[in-house]
């Protein structure tokens, strides 16, 4: 222990005892050389020529012969005595080597110190049970040819291969496993790194390498198993003073490394453990809001106010929808949950942010996962703003003026902005005007505009059971574009006159200025209805001409698919247990039946105008695949008999040049053209038929640049169709799981799926589901079930029929 004590005082000092010689590669370059071509003889040689030691004198005394003299000294002799050899050939002289040696990159030729013991039963020896541990053990037995049995520190007797041995602790035989522990306890209290830093001086001074024993030796004074296993796990475990400079088997021989890098080396160590400090510091704020009570938990704004803890929980985040961005991000959001204690998986990340209140426990993992612009920008929003202050009405000249028209606006209660209202008249012909007055969008956007790019980015507006996400900017939206009720707005108007029989007569399209009388739900509407008022005259015309028009279509081969819809709408949906309001919307109702026939009605004049003018827009159509209705008489009309029907109808399809039959619809072709705030391929037909009534053919976009936008809006619509149906189910689902327990639901079997496995429609919830039905039920057969699980958050839910 003296050499510690001697230098324990000692500052880490720059040593230039290695300066001044040829490059020691080179030298072992040459030697290699040699090797190649004369290996044979090589390997007969007896040397004839002294050893040399390279020690500190030698390398630092510039009155000794230099490194390079010694070197070449060698080189001559070793080809010296080759020459002999080959001059020798004719003999049987047998020549053996008397002493190996191993040259080192200081130069140095030592005795190899890379013999590996032999394996022995009995034997303590430390190897890698895997990437992260390395465990002590003693040998048993073989175990095969190559690999043995050991007893490891923690009693379980396991196969090794002898690759995963590190260490064969010396001079220990017949080592009693049971004193594995107390080996470690002892070896553990042995443990000072402050020693290697000491050795590391001393050793660089000296440009010496050293073994595990020589090290043991120099702190510890001796080298007995036990010194020997610490100075070994001393050296395996630094990562800043040592490497390894030659290594075989279980053996291996280490050296210093120079000042420089030892200094660079602490630097990295300082900054990773306020790092690692740092980090632990985060952890404990993870588990302080997982501890907290749901009012107590810190917001999410504070997570995001620090870049680092914001890097973090966006790592765990990412993690949660299986999104991160790199394996970096990954493997932080591994290293979080790890030090949290949680298995390295989603579900696993998605609890803990809900468990420390930055993500509300009801979170839209979708919405999340495709990544939905939920907000716009600053620089769309002062874009939009400006349009609403500055942007004059190119088409001004050109409105009628229908202010003095009764306008009926019907819509869902929760309706943002309205985009379409209806008026009707009775003509003293006794034929029935109608007027589909639509929302002008196009009074403020132009086709390519800032405002524009977005909303077709976009594509379509968001409508989720929790939040809306529009497609234009609200204030723009609602203040400039939505219809509002006792206020004059822009509109685009199209006009039609019926026949008795539904047949359409006359119908023009025009720029107007409205003055919406009423805005209604379908509820209140269906009440109007029902009440039959004398002064809601305009509004019993509407259900008429809805009603013919049903009729014609029909006539024409359109195809009944009414059924029963969900909608929902949450109230406070950050809350752990929201308000949800579930209506159930039946298609066949008479303000739906109403406001849907309208639609269908201005989206066949707009076709009609189109090709009537020659006008590129985004027509649709849709085969009938000729479809037998009279083959689902049998069935009961409603959602059954629509069940079945849709299932063998045909994809919708698009023309950008003339318009397309629509053979489900029954009528000769369609455009959508009634929701132009909410759908962007609506907005693109009120470009082409704005333009045409401005007194040209010098149309914004062609057939096929219509195609083009289609092609990417129609995509962008299906993602979102998917989110919604997606989030609708959870909440229907999140419903079903908070009724009583037990409770029993009427069920229509619509079809059955295999053997007794059937689709059902929940009548008073509006959902499909699967279960399996007792014998003897049939496809429009009315049962009774009840819910025996549901998970949300799984996407799961089981019904039983109850007999």
């Amino acid at each position: 222990m003296m050499s510690v004590r001697a230098i324990n005082g000692c500052s880490i000092i720059r040593t230039a005892t290695s300066a001044g010689g040829p490059p020691v590669s080179l030298f072992r370059h040459r030697i290699q050389r040699l090797r190649a071509s004369h290996l044979r003889e090589f390997s007969k040689l007896r040397l004839n020529f002294p050893l040399i030691r390279a020690d500190r004198r030698f390398l630092g005394n510039s009155d000794a012969p230099s490194c390079s003299t010694c070197i070449h000294s060698l080189v001559e002799s070793v080809s010296e005595e080759l020459e002999s050899i080959s001059r020798r050939k004719g003999s049987r002289m047998r020549v053996r080597a008397s002493v190996k040696v191993k040259l080192t990159s200081y130069g140095e030729v030592l005795e190899d110190k890379l013999v590996n013991q032999e394996l022995e039963a009995g034997l303590l020896l430390e190897f890698k049970k895997d990437a992260d541990r390395v465990l002590l053990a003693v040998v048993h037995r073989r175990d095969g040819k190559k690999n043995w049995m050991v007893f490891d520190q923690n009693g379980v007797s396991c196969s090794i291969k002898p690759q995963q041995i590190t260490y064969i602790v010396p001079n220990v035989y017949n080592f009693d496993h049971t004193g594995l522990t107390d080996f470690l306890q002892r070896a553990q209290d042995n443990l000072d790194p402050q020693l290697l830093e000491f050795a590391w001086m001393e050793l660089l001074e000296k440009n010496k390498p050293v073994t595990p024993e020589e090290l043991a030796e120099m702190i510890y004074g001796r080298a007995d198993p036990l010194e020997s296993y610490c100075a070994h796990f001393l050296l395996s475990q630094d990562e800043i003073y040592f490497s390894i400079l030659e290594s075989k088997g279980s053996r291996s021989i280490y050296s210093p490394r120079p000042t420089e890098q030892v200094e660079e080396l602490l630097r990295r160590q300082r900054v990773k453990e306020a790092e690692d400090k740092e980090f632990q510091e985060f952890i404990q704020l993870l588990k302080s809001a997982k501890k907290a009570p749901s009012h107590a938990k810190p917001p999410k704004s504070s997570w995001l106010a620090d870049d680092k803890v914001q890097d973090r929980i966006g790592s765990l985040e990412a993690y949660a929808i299986d999104a991160w961005a790199s394996t970096d991000q990954q493997k932080l959001a591994g290293t979080i949950l790890k030090s949290m204690g949680l298995q390295k998986t989603s579900v696993s990340a998605l609890n803990l942010l809900i468990d420390i209140g930055y993500f509300p426990v009801h979170v839209n993992l979708e919405l999340l996962k495709l990544n939905l612009p939920t907000h716009h920008s600053e620089a769309i929003t002062e874009a939009a703003e400006a349009l609403l202050s500055e942007s004059s009405d190119i088409d001004a000249v050109r409105r009628i003026d229908l202010t003095h028209l009764k306008v009926y606006a019907i819509d869902v209660d929760e309706a943002d902005e309205l985009d379409d209202a209806l008026s009707a008249t009775r003509l003293q012909d006794g034929r029935i005007k109608i007027w589909i007055h639509v929302a002008d969008p196009a009074r403020y956007v132009t086709p390519g505009s800032k405002v524009d790019r977005e909303a077709r980015r976009r594509g379509t507006s968001v409508f989720l059971p929790t939040a809306t996400y529009p497609m234009f900017p609200e204030k723009l939206a609602m203040e400039g574009m939505s219809l509002r009720q006792g206020e004059n707005c822009n509109a685009v108007s199209v006009s039609v006159v019926l026949r008795s029989d539904g047949c359409i007569t006359e119908y023009s399209v025009d720029n107007s200025i409205i003055r919406p009388t009423y805005m209604l739900t379908y509820e209140s509407a269906s009440e109007l209805l029902h009440l039959n008022l004398e002064e809601e005259a305009e509004l019993k015309l509407l259900s008429e001409a809805a009603f013919i028009r049903s009729q014609w279509r029909r006539e024409q081969g359109a195809v009944d698919t009414t059924t029963l819809e969900t909608r929902i709408k949450v109230v406070n949906p950050e809350d752990p247990e929201p308000l949800i309001n579930l209506y159930v919307e039946n298609q066949a109702d008479l303000a739906m039946r109403l406001v849907f026939e309208m639609m269908i009605l201005c989206g066949e004049v707009v076709a009609t105008f189109g090709s009537q003018h020659n006008i590129p827009l985004p027509y649709r159509g849709q085969p009938q695949s000729n479809i037998d209705v009279s083959a689902f008489a049998h069935l009961p009309e409603g959602p059954v008999r629509s069940s079945s029907i849709v299932k063998v109808m045909r994809a919708a399809e698009m023309n950008f040049r003339c318009p397309v039959r629509h053979g489900v619809l029954g009528i000769p072709g369609y455009v959508q053209f009634t929701s132009p705030i909410r759908r962007y391929m609506d907005l693109t037909a009120h470009y082409q038929i704005k333009a045409f009534l401005r007194g040209g053919d010098n149309f914004p976009f062609s057939a096929g640049e219509l195609e083009g936008i289609a092609a990417s809006v129609n995509m962008q619509s299906k993602v979102v169709r998917k989110l919604s149906n997606t989030g609708l189910r959870y909440w229907v689902i999140e419903f079903l799981r908070r009724q009583e327990k037990g409770k029993k639901y009427t069920a229509l079997v619509l079809r059955f799926v295999k053997d007794r496995i059937a689709s059902l429609l929940l009548v008073e919830v509006g959902f499909q589901a699967t279960a399996w039905v007792s014998e003897g039920k049939q496809v429009g057969d009315e049962i009774e079930v009840r819910v025996e699980e549901a998970h949300p958050r799984d996407d799961l839910i089981l019904f039983k029929e109850v007999i």
